[in-house]
């Protein structure tokens, strides 16, 4: 005889990430084609059972999240827009909930912003989505975040959002039905290699950095794990065995830029994406970003992005 199936809920957010949500779901709905049996089963939920709109404006239609989870084996928390701190308590309060009945929680997306702030995540390995993860780090600097594309430890699942959640969901197809079925369900969407937890997702700081010279590779490499205290250009250089000349030169041969310019443009990336995706103080985000103060990090946000940091959090969209 089947077995029954094992049963999704969906949690969502309003502006949340139709691909993520896609990405997640249509893995289980083939492999059911595929079986020629009802292995999943999934519902979407939001808190009063009223549709929920994503981010690209599609309407969801949804039923109320706590008269689903008796039956739930998964809850997936589906992020997307920054939602509004305001908005946040009746989450918290709905995946807390979700913790006492369903054997596993789990978060799509900025989705793990909220299993974090429901205390969900201590103690385990969790990720998010590259432009959130510099963020989240400074924010919740007791968890384990990872750069990883999906983190899956015990009864805590994790995905950085888009396609990566098709990865984690053809996992757990593998685990549970076999690496055949897997491939298979793979296949059908031209998904050529199943990517394990252990893949590294890919931001704009890694855009194509493959073809740089190994020197180079490693200079960037040292820069971005000294954003908060940032190096001299000279010691840069020592550390990967490069004179400042050398250094000069393949920067702009490579980059167009100059490793001083490079290296304050890389740090005001980490800041923009620590003011569009978390209520930090500018003044910590300066810090955390190795501004001297605000006021020389509100210089450079002004003469590369022209606009001030206050007037570029409040110009990010919030649900």
């Amino acid at each position: 005889m089947p077995s029954d199936p094992r049963r999704f809920v969906f949690l969502l957010v309003e502006g949340l990430s139709m691909m993520s949500l896609s990405s997640a779901i249509e893995p289980l709905r083939s492999a059911n084609r595929l079986a020629q049996q009802t292995l999943y089963a999934w519902q979407l939920a939001s808190l009063d059972g009223e549709p929920v709109e994503a981010s690209n404006g599609i309407a969801l239609p949804a039923q109320k999240i706590d008269t689903l989870l008796n039956a739930a084996d998964y809850v997936f928390i589906c992020g997307g827009l920054r939602l509004d701190p305001a908005s946040e308590p009746p989450y918290l309060q709905a995946l807390r909930q979700a913790a006492r009945h369903a054997p596993v929680i789990g978060a799509l997306s900025t989705g793990t912003y909220l299993l974090a702030r429901a205390g969900l995540l201590d103690g385990y390995r969790c990720t998010i989505h590259w432009e959130n993860l510099p963020a989240f780090v400074e924010e919740f600097r007791d968890l384990a975040c990872s750069g990883t594309r999906y983190e899956i430890d015990r009864d805590r699942m994790t995905c950085s959002g888009g396609v990566a959640a098709m990865d984690m969901m053809l996992h757990l197809i593998a685990s549970q039905h076999g690496a055949e079925l897997a491939a298979r369900v793979a296949n059908q969407f031209h998904h050529e290699r199943i990517r394990d937890g252990e893949d590294v997702q890919r931001g704009w700081r890694d855009q194509n950095h493959a073809s740089l010279p190994r020197g180079l590779r490693r200079a960037i490499e040292v820069m971005n794990a000294h954003v908060e205290t940032p190096l001299p250009i000279a010691e840069i250089g020592a550390q990967v065995a490069l004179s400042p000349r050398q250094l000069e030169r393949l920067f702009v041969q490579h980059l167009k830029l100059p490793p001083a310019r490079y290296y304050v443009l890389l740090r005001l990336a980490r800041a923009h994406e620590m003011l569009t995706y978390s209520s930090v103080p500018v003044a910590e985000v300066a810090l955390a970003t190795g501004f001297a103060s605000t006021s020389h990090l509100a210089l450079w946000v002004r003469r590369v992005y022209l606009t001030s940091p206050s007037e570029l959090r409040a110009a990010q969209p919030r649900s």
